[in-house]
């Protein structure tokens, strides 16, 4: 979905005849899905890690280009901002110990990585924001040097036709404009993926939507902006707002952002989510492709492509490989603080998603879809501190409640869902134990970093505070171990 394209420049005829495309492939892909064995095959889940680049005095390093031509392994690519990398995981069976395979190949590939980076005096960062970025880093000229980004770069900027604004309020407040999309580059993830059986997507889908928050907040690692103390995962509000081409009474309808946490329960099966994102949103990239398909499944390339350029926190992937499949992204993780913290939250993640899945329509009976959607935006500017709305005490019933009491009451539901997923039972207890560790300490890595910086700044500026912070995180980040075992030094 993130395939570079041909050239960066089109004409009101291209988008026409993608339109069409989109169209002809909507109803494709009806038929792809009802077709037998379609999602017939193992279930696996796999990701993709994103992380910063920085030198050795913790300020960004403009060397994804440089990196990758060191590392020649194709599961490396470059990321918006040339000092950003990702990471593209295999995938793993569900059953057994997928988690386990899913760290080890990091540890793998990040040692490589950061083995050819050293030779450059480069530090690799897996952090959902980085704290020592600045303002100077965020525009075009930090860019990294592609078609598809100056296209998007283009496109956005065109249709806004004027400064990206941000504001978001936290501990502390920002305000400040963009020229272009380049903000959005500041926000770095763990984007997971989970194949689920055909006839069980619609429920898995509004599972791990209805429990978003809690991923959310026990997860959250991006609470630092440039300099900014703000929300525990500041990447929610960021990423929405630097890519909101909306302006307000530029149209009669308002017009929805292409970062979302999505429209509404979904409520027959996946096909809605395509056609969702085709009647809402305007192509942004409308290259249309050539080339003869000689698979057995229609590739849906436009469509595919499209996708893309839509951003809901959870999102549908159609492969067309083997039988073909739609997965589940979770798009909301963020990168860090290790490889056991992100690897415990997408075992949390998609043991919730599962898990609650069989008895979701009792939930959704009693949880509208925009008191899911307020409960998501707690948690992102509150993290572990949230109150939320949740029928905790009585199912039939909405209250507002501490966001760590629902996660205390849900983790057996999460060891559940795993288990029925076929995950050995000692994986479970290993990457739920990290989960649980953080609920009962009150600690994530934006916790910690919150702490920390305000503990530093009695002492320093905010930019040598901020520098510093960065680089006991990288040392505590190298220890492999979970964040809430790090040293809090403010204590």
């Amino acid at each position: 979905m993130g395939k570079n394209i041909a050239k960066d420049t089109f004409c009101d005829h291209d988008y026409c005849l993608f339109e069409q495309k989109l169209s002809q492939q909507l109803e494709q892909l009806k038929d792809i899905i009802e077709q037998d064995g379609f999602g017939q095959s193992t279930l696996k889940i796999g990701a993709e890690l994103e992380m910063y680049l920085v030198d050795a005095d913790a300020q960004v390093s403009l060397a994804n280009q440089q990196l990758l031509n060191d590392l020649n392994d194709v599961q490396f690519q470059p990321e918006l901002n040339q000092y950003n990398i990702e990471l593209n995981l295999n995938c793993f069976p569900q059953q057994g110990q997928p988690f386990t395979a899913l760290r080890n190949e990091i540890l793998d590939k990040t040692a490589k990585l950061e083995k050819v980076a050293k030779k450059r005096g480069i530090n690799i960062v897996p952090i959902g924001i980085l704290p020592t970025l600045e303002k100077k880093h965020l525009n075009v000229n930090y860019m990294t040097d592609s078609t598809r980004y100056r296209c998007l770069a283009n496109y956005l900027y065109q249709q806004r036709g004027e400064a990206f604004k941000i504001n978001i309020s936290g501990e502390e407040n920002l305000s400040v404009d963009f020229d272009d999309i380049c903000a959005e580059g500041a926000n770095t993830s763990f984007q997971v993926h989970m194949m689920t059986k055909p006839a069980l997507f619609c429920q898995t889908f509004n599972a791990a939507q209805l429990t978003l928050p809690l991923v959310t907040a026990i997860g959250a690692n991006s609470a630092i902006f440039l300099g900014k103390k703000l929300w525990h995962e500041t990447r929610v509000a960021l990423f929405k707002q630097s890519l909101d081409i909306r302006l307000r009474d530029k149209v009669a309808w308002q017009e929805p952002p292409r970062v979302n946490f999505g429209h509404g329960w979904l409520r027959n099966g996946p096909w809605e989510l395509f056609a969702e994102s085709v009647a809402l949103y305007p192509p942004v990239i409308p290259e249309v492709v050539t080339t003869k398909n000689e698979e057995n499944l229609a590739k849906l390339d436009e469509l595919n492509l499209h996708m893309g350029t839509v951003w809901p926190w959870h999102r549908p992937v159609y492969d067309h490989h083997n039988n073909g499949h739609i997965r589940i992204e979770f798009r909301a993780i963020p990168a860090g603080p290790t490889s056991l913290d992100m690897v415990a939250n997408a075992a949390f993640a998609i043991g919730l998603a599962a898990g609650m899945a069989d008895n979701i329509q009792n939930y959704l009976a009693v949880m509208p879809f925009k008191y899911a959607e307020y409960n998501f935006y707690r948690a992102a500017q509150s993290g572990l501190d949230a109150k939320i709305l949740w029928p905790l005490n009585n199912p039939y019933k909405l209250e507002e409640v501490a966001l760590t009491d629902v996660i205390n009451a849900l983790i057996p539901i999460a060891k559940q869902g795993l288990a029925s997923l076929g995950v050995d039972n000692e994986e479970i207890n290993q990457f739920i134990h990290i989960i649980e560790q953080r609920l009962n300490r009150h600690i994530n890595g934006a916790i910690w970093q919150q702490n920390t910086l305000t503990y530093l700044e009695q002492t320093m500026d905010k930019t040598s505070a901020c520098r510093e912070l960065v680089n006991l995180y990288i040392t505590n980040c190298r220890t492999c171990q979970p964040v809430a075992t790090w040293e809090q030094i403010w204590t």
